[in-house]
């Protein structure tokens, strides 16, 4: 039987995504390429694969039964065929999208493009933003690596925790609670603004407080540490941000910082990339350049503002 292995990839996207036009955007092809290829492979099966149900596509038996199998043989295929050798960094011409929220650009991105900019000259960088809900971006390969405070929930996803990041309260100098320490009660009587992309008024602080029978008054919440930070710049209300990754924001505005006053666990910044990515050496080295730049932030003094340099500092 004359085979074309290119279906196992037009399978393996349609069986992700679920949909003709999800896979033709996923393998960057036409609706229409997308249809010839699924005809292609329901005759070569002689199986539906998906059946239209309303206004979605359902997978059949068969479709469920191989959807494993198939995956893991486009993916061993992709190592199969992967280049060999260290990647030549001088001639590497690739385009990386990472994801990471404001507060982390901040901190980390000058001294990131700096480094690739430095030696990778053929490297471009897509920095995205975080989104309001949990994606699969990294498994269907549309982000190669994300940076943030969560543990991936797929054993695909590989991991590593590249640093904690204590939590502070950040106020203007005219802020009633700048001057000397921040007392317990001085932090519950004031007003606050929460950091959450879906909006949320409530954060772990809260249950922490309520784990003592305390509350705090929560006024507004805003989806970005930047923005909070703003609004704490203009108004007096605490908020509580990651100490390393917000110190370049809060050195432009002028923003103050102050110890909880109480035991609060940090934050920790977490490096994930899918697991086809686990060999790749240009990847590899872009994922050191990440750690390097984190380190630097730690390394860097608190309150010292951040000063893009033309190359990063020696790690």
């Amino acid at each position: 039987m004359q085979l074309d292995l290119n279906l196992l990839t037009a399978l393996d996207a349609l069986l992700e995504e679920g949909s003709v036009a999800g896979a033709a955007n996923r393998l960057h092809l036409t609706p229409p390429a997308m249809s010839r290829a699924l005809g292609r492979i329901r005759r070569v099966t002689q199986d539906q694969i998906l059946v239209r149900t309303g206004s979605t596509m359902t997978p059949t038996p068969r479709a469920l039964a191989i959807r494993r199998q198939v995956h893991a043989l486009v993916q061993e295929a992709h190592a199969v065929l992967a280049p060999e050798g260290r990647a030549d960094l001088d001639t590497l011409e690739r385009t990386f999208t990472l994801r990471l929220n404001d507060a982390v650009v901040h901190a980390i991105g000058p001294a990131l493009l700096a480094a690739v900019r430095d030696r990778a000259p053929g490297v471009r960088l897509r920095l995205l933003a975080e989104t309001d809900t949990d994606t699969q971006d990294l498994r269907h390969g549309r982000v190669d690596l994300e940076v943030s405070a969560s543990v991936p929930a797929h054993a695909d996803v590989h991991h590593e925790t590249v640093a904690h990041d204590p939590l502070v309260v950040a106020l203007r100098p005219a802020h009633p609670a700048a001057d000397g320490p921040l007392t317990l009660a001085g932090y519950t009587a004031a007003d606050h603004v929460t950091v959450s992309r879906r909006g949320r008024l409530r954060d772990p602080v809260d249950d922490l407080l309520r784990a003592q029978g305390l509350d705090r008054r929560v006024v507004a919440t805003a989806p970005t540490a930047v923005a909070a930070l703003r609004i704490a710049l203009h108004s007096d209300v605490l908020v509580v941000v990651p100490d390393l990754t917000t110190r370049p924001v809060r050195a432009e505005l002028g923003l103050r910082a102050r110890p909880l006053p109480f035991p609060v666990p940090p934050a920790p910044l977490i490096l994930s990339w899918h697991r086809r990515n686990a060999d790749d050496h240009a990847h590899g080295w872009l994922r050191q350049q990440v750690r390097t730049a984190v380190r630097a932030v730690e390394d860097r003094e608190g309150g010292e503002p951040h000063t893009p340099a033309g190359r990063p500092s020696a790690p």
